[in-house]
């Protein structure tokens, strides 16, 4: 599955497939009719009060990276509906912060890829047994 990261200033390419903003806030200085996105995921952007505290700050990148998983952690469907849209071809995450490798699209890759090494590790499980549940049918009544 392909997913990337990319600028919503750098220029849309034909390999990028799906493209989805993925910031609260739509970026200064772009006019929406100018920006190549297919859709606008403002939901599973950080909340304003944690994008606000991290202010791009390097520093703060190991707390803002655990608590937006955090944030992410809590939306498991609209996740598996971007996974979905991924399953289709590529997706590129696009986001506006000049630093291309501390940001919020780059935290939601992750938390994508690492959501969709877990479902190849466990693809299904196999049905419960309620055998306990009904011990004359299964030899733990006592019986021999």
């Amino acid at each position: 599955m392909d997913i990337r990261c990319k600028r919503v200033y750098d220029p849309p390419e034909a390999g990028d497939g799906r493209r989805v903003l993925v910031d609260r806030v739509w970026p200064r200085g772009v006019r929406k009719a100018d920006v190549a996105v297919d859709a606008w995921e403002r939901d599973l952007a950080p909340t304003s009060e944690l994008r606000r505290w991290f202010g791009h700050d390097p520093q703060r990148w190991e707390r803002f990276h655990g608590c937006y998983r955090a944030e992410l952690a809590a939306m498991p469907d609209a996740l598996d509906r971007l996974l979905a849209q991924a399953g289709e071809g590529p997706l590129t995450l696009v986001f506006a912060a000049r630093d291309r490798e501390h940001n919020n699209a780059v935290v939601l890759r992750d938390v994508l890829w690492e959501r969709l090494a877990g479902r190849q590790e466990n693809p299904g499980s196999s049905p419960v047994c309620y055998a306990a549940d009904f011990p004359a049918y299964n030899g733990l009544d006592g019986r021999d």
